[in-house]
């Protein structure tokens, strides 16, 4: 699961784990993003002190971990150089599920090297967001035209749903 986590929430963490479980995973990912090419101009938290939040909020699930490969490597952050890390570190045996939002999900054609990323997944996992619906064939039909075999990854996967964002946290904090 990855993400600029700035800052982490409950909505992040009741996702991952939800998404842990029903597909039996062993191990949940988090992978905070270095530097995101999709937030430029943004003012963004420095990483040390996401890592900071990410590590106190996952202490306490013995299934959650954080990779740091974004983070390790200088220049913007690509999901499909990621997976690519991932894979050499991690070896071939392992399987890989990637957790995206359904609004990141909408976007991902549009991300560097899509057809990249789908290649090295085993499933790509969407999971819904406030204000986003899974209306079944009609959003498969839309993501093949974008993405063509996507669908033979495509596992969407319910979870309770918060009206909660990073965006929504930083602006009542900046409000006190």
């Amino acid at each position: 699961m990855g993400g600029t986590f700035d800052p982490i929430h409950y909505g992040h963490l009741v996702i991952a784990e939800e998404v842990r479980v029903t597909l039996a995973l062993t191990e949940m990912l988090f992978i905070p993003t270095g530097q995101p090419p999709h937030k430029p101009g943004r003012v963004i938290t420095p990483a040390a002190q996401r890592l900071a939040m990410l590590e106190l909020a996952i202490a306490s699930n013995p299934h959650f971990t954080i990779s740091l490969v974004e983070m390790d490597r200088p220049g913007l952050s690509y999901m499909v150089d990621t997976l690519r890390l991932l894979r050499i570190q991690m070896g071939p045996a392992v399987e890989f599920s990637f957790v995206i939002g359904w609004d990141s999900l909408e976007e991902l054609h549009t991300w560097h090297d899509p057809q990249g990323i789908l290649a090295q997944l085993d499933a790509l996992v969407a999971v819904g967001r406030p204000g986003y619906v899974d209306e079944g064939e009609y959003n498969n039909t839309q993501l093949e035209t974008h993405l063509p075999g996507i669908s033979q990854r495509l596992r969407v996967v319910q979870a309770p749903q918060f009206s909660v964002s990073s965006t929504d946290l930083r602006q009542r904090v900046a409000q006190g």
